[in-house]
């Protein structure tokens, strides 16, 4: 009875670790507000995501970043770019505690991605990227566990079904 128990504790443990439940969503949506500033640590938070996806799936700047000029991630094209992405992300965690509002969000921008045929993997890429320039800005107090589960609830949403 007690292996019973205390694999039932450490599952209820790993559940709360890996749950985007109310109380890691407001603390994602705390984190976020600290770490996205104003408009230069947005820019500069922009540039070290999209620099994450350049060097991790460096073909992607060809296949999807032409039209910005991907290639010159200081150009105004491209810091436009990243800005309205930015926003869009901005949007979502904004939304994380108000259900039926994120999920229209999502499933407008998964019809937007899924037109422009961007693969499920870069969205994985583009939350760690992420996630690491949201962890440089808030060093000890980020929580990755949260950060991890409610990002996961945004890509999953926006993920091509398709």
């Amino acid at each position: 009875k007690m292996k019973l128990l205390i694999v039932l504790a450490c599952m209820v443990a790993y559940s709360a670790a890996t749950e985007c439940g109310v109380l890691q969503r407001l603390k994602v949506k705390r984190q976020w507000t600290q770490a996205f500033g104003t408009s230069e640590e947005r820019e500069a938070m922009g540039l070290a995501t999209w620099r994450y996806i350049a060097h991790k799936e460096p073909s992607v700047i060809d296949e999807h970043f032409e039209r910005v000029h991907g290639h010159d991630m200081h150009s105004p094209e491209f810091l436009a770019h990243s800005s309205r992405v930015m926003s869009g992300f901005d949007m979502c965690i904004s939304l994380l505690t108000d259900e039926g509002p994120l999920n229209a969000e999502l499933d407008h921008l998964q019809h937007q991605h899924e037109e422009m045929h961007i693969a499920a993997g870069l969205f994985d890429v583009f939350s760690q990227g992420l996630r690491l320039a949201v962890h440089s800005l808030l060093g000890r107090c980020f929580d990755e566990d949260a950060w991890a589960a409610c990002t996961d609830v945004i890509e999953s949403g926006i993920k091509s079904t398709g």
